[in-house]
């Protein structure tokens, strides 16, 4: 009962965190990290502690496979260079200077520890990126490469800290041995993950039940993560590749009802877990505190301030250079894809921020590792500047370099000119495919098809003014939708303040079901969410 009870209170903080961070104008995962470290320091209440393996079994394969299930494929395979680039490459140089940092200040700490500290600190969160990253309207190829950069780097990151951990217990492990176990998690976890997915599909082609099909899409992350790390393969690519399976593949397996519904379950449920991570994060604070009484609180600052430098400093000279050296040496890659401009690299390079998994290896280490409660505090440390100097920075960086587009600028991705070509090649198809089935109509469906047929046309009309003269095209046809929420809030109202008491509550709820889904039609068009 108390832990039930403690749940409910700390989704409640959250709800009052989320109000603040968005009266601020503060990424929530900050004031979320901050408010659960205010939390720990209240005398009285009780001691949250979080459970490594349960954080990382709930929390990780739900979130990346929803970030994974909305990661636009030809986007991600484009630009799976860069995202290699970070996910690998930065990983092992960022583990390598904090391994190095680390040993310097503290000379008794062996090796392979402080390996395990650059690999518990050096891949970026998911979570965190997301949560940052949604305030902002950026460059489309930035928000890809950093999103995909952190669907993978837990693979990489996650391996390294596991060979650390190995070769600190067992005196040693070869570099061969450690390679080929990244081959087989990286290959084992993708391969699990497809096959896990397309087992997913095949069952939604045979339920055809809404709530059963969203609730077989949360059993796919987890089935998919958790028999991976069965065989020792990668989870978090397990995850990643089941979600890219599913976003592939929905708009044929599912029915628009599921679209619709599960995509309002999902979404209330990645903001309840992540809430609940970044709250857990700041809770963790008391427990680190007490174990770290025989620490100076000087040198305890030093150290955390030097690991987290090393920690933002190592990606800023893995960054540039990674940007500039392929096509410095490639006149291929220069001619296929131009050197982006430095603010780019800047903002690549500052947007690394840290959260959940790195407390969670943190926590995993055995009791008797060495040096544990000081790699905890130190990952602490990392998790914590990342995010509220990161996090609260990054805004202020991208609209110094001007990569943010203001409101009365950002594209409707309705009225694009693609979009508006594609409207009018589907009402086409659509007029044609009611044209072929008027011979096979009595009178009566014969005149309903060319009533449809009338509207079709006029659909298909506008369709063309709009590709002929897109920019006036665009401002109609937002005008339109604009008018029409104002239409369907009339309707409404009308239908709440004169027949609530006339009708029966089916017939009301089917009435006010049809303005909604007309409203979330027209909203979704106009690119809202």
């Amino acid at each position: 009962m108390e832990i039930f009870e403690t749940l409910l209170a700390l989704l409640a903080a959250c709800v009052v965190l989320a109000l603040v961070a968005r009266r601020l104008q503060v990424p929530l995962a900050v004031v979320l990290v901050l408010g659960g470290m205010a939390l720990a320091l209240i005398p009285g209440l009780p001691t949250v502690t979080l459970d490594p393996q349960l954080a990382l079994v709930l929390f990780l394969p739900p979130l990346l496979q929803a970030s994974a299930y909305r990661t636009d494929w030809p986007a991600f395979r484009f630009n799976l260079r860069p995202i290699l680039f970070l996910a690998l490459g930065a990983v092992l140089f960022t583990a390598a200077a904090v391994a190095v940092t680390a040993k310097f200040l503290v000379p008794d700490l062996p090796w392979a520890a402080a390996i395990a500290l650059g690999a518990i600190v050096a891949p970026p969160d998911a979570v965190a990126a997301a949560s940052v990253l949604k305030n902002f309207r950026i460059t489309k190829r930035l928000v890809v490469i950093l999103e995909g950069e952190s669907l993978l780097n837990d693979a990489s990151s996650l391996v390294l800290y596991r060979f650390a951990v190995a070769a600190t217990l067992a005196g040693e492990v070869s570099l061969g041995q450690a390679s080929l176990s990244f081959l087989f998690a990286a290959a084992g976890g993708t391969l699990i993950g497809y096959v896990v997915g397309r087992i997913a599909m095949w069952i939604f082609s045979h339920l055809e039940d809404t709530l059963l099909d969203i609730l077989v899409s949360f059993l796919a992350g987890f089935a998919a993560y958790l028999a991976a790390e069965q065989v020792h393969a990668s989870g978090v690519l397990a995850a990643v590749t089941c979600g890219l399976v599913l976003g592939q593949k929905q708009h044929a397996a599912f029915t628009a009802r599921t679209r619709l519904e599960s995509g309002a379950v999902w979404s209330f449920v990645e903001f309840v877990l992540t809430a609940l991570v970044f709250v857990l994060i700041g809770l963790q604070l008391r427990g680190i505190g007490e174990r770290l009484g025989q620490y100076e609180f000087r040198h305890l600052a030093i150290l955390g301030l030097a690991v987290s430098a090393a920690l933002i400093v190592s990606r800023f000279i893995w960054v540039f250079p990674a940007l500039w050296l392929p096509r410095a040496l490639s006149r291929s890659l220069r001619e296929q894809d131009p050197m982006p401009p430095w603010s780019h690299a800047t903002i690549l390079s500052w947007a690394g921020m840290r959260g959940v998994v790195s407390l969670a290896a943190g926590l995993a280490l055995p009791v008797n590792f060495p040096g544990r409660d000081l790699i905890l505090f130190l990952a602490f440390c990392a998790i914590l500047a990342t995010l509220v100097i990161q996090g609260t920075t990054l805004g202020p960086l991208i609209r110094y370099y001007g990569l943010s587009e203001p409101e009365d600028r950002v594209t409707n991705p309705a009225v694009t000119p693609q979009a508006i070509e594609a409207r009018s090649k589907t009402t086409v198809a659509a007029m044609a495919a009611v044209t072929d089935k008027l011979e096979d109509l009595g009178p009566e469906q014969a005149a309903a098809a060319e009533d449809l047929l009338r509207e079709l046309r006029q659909r298909a009309k506008r369709a063309a003014h709009a590709s002929e003269e897109s920019g006036i095209g665009v401002e109609r046809l937002s005008a339109r939708l604009d008018l029409r929420l104002t239409a369907i809030e009339a309707a409404r109202t009308k239908l709440l303040a004169d027949h609530r008491d006339d009708l029966e509550h089916e017939e009301l709820s089917v009435l006010m079901a049809e303005l909604d889904l007309e409203e979330q039609q027209i909203r979704i068009a106009m690119g809202e969410r």
